[in-house]
């Protein structure tokens, strides 16, 4: 209880304007030049990828498994495009390609059925797409949107450069939510709950929509990287410098497992069917499964992976995880 209460009086401080000039400054920061954690660099890979192995057309920044229309949409960026692949075999091959005005940082599913929101912090939009058919829309948003997901009827979108989280009506914004961050980097929803997270300030911080701000926040260990949301309400968390797989409960924001997981854990996808969490190794070039529906994780599946494995996507119908080189090797389907 006490831990918890000093940091909430920690953030609550960083985020008062008469606590500090300039940027928050608090406890849950470990230097005063941030720098927000990467990948990190792959060995060669020595030892052949399980599954199979597909070229894959540009460098993929994200990936989203859309099970209603049983595609797998990969966002590249050069040239700025998704393309939408059929998952009916593991070989991956003529993709519909759906340009963007600029490479999507991100990929997510308003709902189960999409649409798709691919966020474009360098053209500052957010590009809606229909699926199947491929059909877009553009949100214009000031700064560089770079992550974006559904709340109710509403999309919230990071816009990292504003430090700040645009909640959207349509394709209009009709409210900032700022304070207290360095850098708005991917905002997550759980559908009752959402939260933004700061890789410069190595925190994940939840937000009261209703009332437009940035509450309660706690460090996300060393230097954590992505995030994604379980079916049970919780944010987990890939904390790549510290080496560990973290989980936060919401409302109110407690940390309930820290696990860890040597090798560099980078990417993350969830599959909700088997409540397996899929972490990416990028030190190592493999991706284990988690069984993350009891006390604490449990691997249960361990795979080697294309060299640079950044990216991965999990169909939660098949079971089969798709993961993505950062470095040109290909895309891989895993029957699992």
């Amino acid at each position: 209880m006490l831990r918890r209460m000093m940091a909430v009086v920690l953030v609550s401080c960083a985020a008062a304007a008469g606590c500090s000039s300039g940027e928050p400054s608090d406890e849950l920061m470990v230097s005063d030049n941030p720098t927000a954690a990467t990948a990190a660099h792959s060995p060669t890979a020595s030892v052949k990828p399980a599954g199979t192995v597909s070229a894959l057309p540009g460098t993929p920044t994200s990936m989203v498994v859309d099970a209603e229309h049983r595609l797998l949409a990969v966002a590249v960026d050069e040239p700025p495009s998704v393309l939408l692949y059929r998952l009916d075999t593991d070989a991956l091959a003529d993709p519909t390609r759906v340009a963007l005005p600029g490479p999507a940082d991100t990929l997510s599913l308003a709902g189960p059925d999409g649409p798709l929101l691919a966020a474009s912090g360098s053209a500052g939009q957010l590009v809606r797409i229909t699926l199947p058919d491929g059909t877009t829309t553009k949100a214009p948003i000031r700064g560089e949107p770079v992550s974006a997901a559904s709340l109710g009827d509403r999309t919230l979108v990071a816009v990292r450069d504003r430090k700040a989280v645009a909640v959207l009506g349509g394709d209009k914004v009709y409210r900032m939510i700022s304070g207290g961050l360095y850098s708005a980097d991917q905002v997550l929803s759980t559908g009752k709950n959402a939260v933004v997270f700061d890789r410069l300030r190595n925190a994940l911080f939840e937000l009261d929509v209703s009332a437009g701000t940035v509450d309660e926040g706690l460090r996300t260990g060393e230097g954590a990287t992505n995030a994604v949301t379980d079916r049970f309400g919780r944010v987990l968390v890939a904390d790549t410098r510290g080496g560990a797989l973290l989980a936060f409960s919401l409302d109110p924001l407690l940390m309930r497992q820290r696990y860890p997981v040597d090798g560099a854990p980078y990417g993350l996808a969830y599959d909700a069917k088997r409540d397996l969490v899929w972490v990416t190794l990028t030190g190592t070039n493999e991706v284990v499964g988690f069984d993350v529906a009891d006390g604490q994780p449990e691997e249960k599946f361990r795979f080697p992976t294309v060299e640079q494995p950044d990216t991965v996507a999990v169909d939660p119908d098949s079971g089969r995880v798709v993961v993505a080189s950062a470095t040109g090797k290909g895309i891989q389907v895993i029957a699992v």
